[in-house]
């Protein structure tokens, strides 16, 4: 029997794309797939990082994990769980830089469509200024364990797995480089596009024990929709995050990412703080026993 505790404080430490540890936590998780009667393909690839990142590298390297049931080489898939494996570290939380572009994005509105009117240019400059200050500041590091971001989503798709009965169509993506800019999402999109035409996808990225879940609905259906209801969460067809469910939604049947956590989450995603120490794994077992009820019922 898997102890999660464990499997989390291993998959926990900072772990760059391109770092050792990055390497170590990929071989954790092949090691995982395979114990659970998972052939993995590793899917190399290159790319070009979000021009918004500061000290990102001009290329991106990474591999992409895909794995599906051993013994069923002709049988795709139905649904794909999918979590990102790489973290970074910001100067700045994920709270403040959704604040500093919010104020970069009224500053231009005002600036732009505001009538000159006293004190609306003065405030629209002022918000513009704060918003460049702030967007300045968001550069890459390794300094982050990403135990939130996205270590207790890695945890969840095991905990789900294990909650199956074995020959249920259900594989597993590990994209690498989402950190980047959703760099490997981006590469399985232009490469695997096949595996994905007819599946749902359920992206899992950021499952914290605080808040409630929420359900980034990319390409809405029949399975998203009874997680949601299994899950009570919040549905939105929009929110201001860029997480892999982007990329995948264009090439599958449907798509939802499913996120857990508050404002007090985001105040330490990729910062030293996001830690296992402040983890209990709740989030975690409650998306993957909803995951799991769904994808087992009839």
């Amino acid at each position: 029997m898997t102890d999660y505790g464990v499997l989390f404080r291993a998959l926990a430490i900072s772990r760059l794309a391109g770092t050792p540890n990055h390497e170590k936590v990929r071989e954790i998780l092949k090691r995982e797939l395979e114990a659970r009667g998972f052939s993995v393909e590793q899917h190399a690839f290159s790319g070009r990082p979000a021009r918004v990142l500061l000290g990102a590298p001009r290329v991106v390297h990474g591999i992409n994990l895909i794995a599906r049931p051993s013994g069923r080489p002709a049988v795709r898939p139905s649904v794909w769980l999918v979590a990102h494996y790489d973290s970074k570290g910001q100067p700045i939380s994920m709270a403040l830089r959704l604040l500093g572009f919010g104020a970069l994005l009224i500053g231009l509105i005002g600036l732009l469509f505001a009538p000159p009117l006293a004190p609306v240019p003065a405030l629209a400059a002022i918000a513009l200024g704060g918003g460049a200050a702030i967007a300045l500041l968001n550069r890459v590091t390794d300094n982050s364990p990403g135990a939130v971001d996205n270590a207790t989503a890695l945890v969840t798709v095991f905990m789900t797995l294990d909650q199956l009965p074995r020959g249920i169509p259900v594989g597993v993506v590990f994209p690498d480089a989402e950190e980047f800019g959703l760099v490997g999402a981006r590469a399985l999109v232009s490469d695997r596009a096949a595996w994905f035409t007819d599946a749902a996808v359920i992206n899992l990225d950021g499952l914290d024990d605080t808040g409630r879940a929420t359900a980034f609905m990319h390409r809405p259906g029949t399975i998203s929709a009874a997680i949601v209801a299994a899950l009570r969460a919040r549905a939105w067809r929009w929110l201001p995050v860029v997480v892999d469910g982007i990329a995948l939604a264009r090439v599958s049947r449907e798509c939802v990412t499913i996120m857990k956590g508050n404002w007090r989450t985001m105040r330490v995603v990729h910062r030293p703080e996001d830690a296992v120490d402040r983890v209990r794994l709740d989030g975690a077992a409650l998306v993957a026993a909803g995951l799991a009820r769904v994808l087992r019922a009839p």
